[in-house]
């Protein structure tokens, strides 16, 4: 009877201790996956924390730290029992690889443990930092989601005469399009009216409508894009707010017209622009 309860006992610890181990590699609570992050296959959350405004540190494309507020995040991945884990690189790869594949890109990598990835989604600049340890054992994600700069001065037609009458053009920030995209949004339609009422009011003016790119990612690729974003708002004044076709020509120029320097935040979202050019 000894021997029986021993056996019993030892088999009630073990299951304990089995059941314990399997409780060890759930997520933790409240946890979760970013929205636009799936994880790699057989891992599980073991840390997480998540805050509404932080910072952290990052780096550009110099490898240099610049820091990102934002709305923060910090999960912390470890392989499953029984799982086989990946390399380092794989993990930084796979990241990379994800990111990319929804217009976003590598900023800089150290090595095969940490790379800091950005894309802008939703209004938002996303930045990403992962850490591959452990020999591909566990990783960590450090996210920092800053809100885009906005851009809320729409210019008047008023405005807008004076600027071409004195230099020939006029710079145009209300026009929305989103990000990798040449559809031009609802909310750019206190911009167009002015434009259209600006051509109403001068019936001898034609204009070119100039698309203007930041130097983010290809140059070829921000041509077309640019190219295309004029002509969706040419389009748009012509189809929308009955602008004659022939006082209207579009071209697109990229990154080749900066008002800005491209190092910044700021500077890029200054160059990311229409211009009213007099023909």
């Amino acid at each position: 009877m000894k021997k029986v309860s021993l056996i019993l006992g030892f088999g009630l610890l073990l299951l304990l201790m089995t059941s314990g181990a399997a409780i060890a590699q759930e997520d933790v609570p409240e946890s979760k996956d970013h929205s636009l992050l799936t994880r790699m296959s057989g891992f599980y959350i073991s840390g997480y924390e998540e805050k509404d405004f932080a910072q952290a540190d990052f780096k550009n494309s110099k490898g240099e730290d610049i820091r990102v507020e934002g709305h923060k995040y910090d999960i912390e991945y470890d392989i499953k029992e029984g799982s086989k884990a990946p390399s380092e690189l794989q993990i930084l790869k796979n990241y990379e690889n994800a990111v990319t594949k929804i217009g976003g890109a590598l900023v800089y990598e150290s090595a095969s443990e940490e790379a800091w990835l950005k894309v802008e989604e939703g209004g938002k600049i996303i930045w990403i930092y992962v850490f591959a340890h452990c020999d591909g054992g566990c990783y960590e994600l450090t996210i920092v989601e800053k809100e885009k700069m906005v851009q809320e001065v729409v210019a008047d037609a008023k405005s807008l005469a004076q600027d071409i009458s004195s230099t020939g053009h006029a710079s145009v920030y209300g026009i929305h399009f989103d990000f990798n995209k040449a559809e031009v949004k609802p909310e750019s339609e206190p911009t167009l009216k002015e434009i259209a009422k600006l051509l109403q009011q001068d019936p001898k003016l034609k204009l070119y409508m100039v698309g203007h790119t930041d130097n983010v990612g290809e140059i070829d690729y921000n041509m077309e894009l640019s190219q295309a974003r004029a002509e969706a708002v040419v389009k748009t004044l012509v189809s929308k707010y009955g602008v004659a076709s022939d006082r209207l020509k579009a071209y697109g120029v990229g990154p080749l017209v900066p008002v800005a320097s491209n190092k910044s935040e700021d500077g890029r979202a200054e160059n990311r622009r229409v211009e009213l050019v007099e023909q």
